[in-house]
């Protein structure tokens, strides 16, 4: 069985979805450092760009975070 690593994970999820949040990533796989995850990709040679949002916390304040998201013209291969 082979394992498939967080960096993988996070990659695809990003080219299906356009965007990553460290909630989703918590989420989606369990992944509580998310910052450290884009280092590793960006150290690999993936282009990625950060970008502060707004929402809402549960209860009801406002709240900023980073959303991440691939550079335009990746087709690279994924990271393994």
């Amino acid at each position: 069985m082979v394992k498939v690593s967080q960096c993988s994970r996070i990659l695809r999820y990003m080219k299906e979805t356009g965007g990553i949040t460290s909630w989703e990533a918590i989420k989606e796989f369990g992944c509580i450092r998310l910052s450290d995850r884009i280092y590793d990709l960006r150290r690999a040679g993936w282009r990625i760009r950060g970008e502060r949002v707004c929402g809402k916390n549960r209860y009801g304040e406002t709240v900023k975070f980073n959303r991440y998201f691939l550079e335009e013209g990746q087709n690279g291969s994924d990271f393994s």
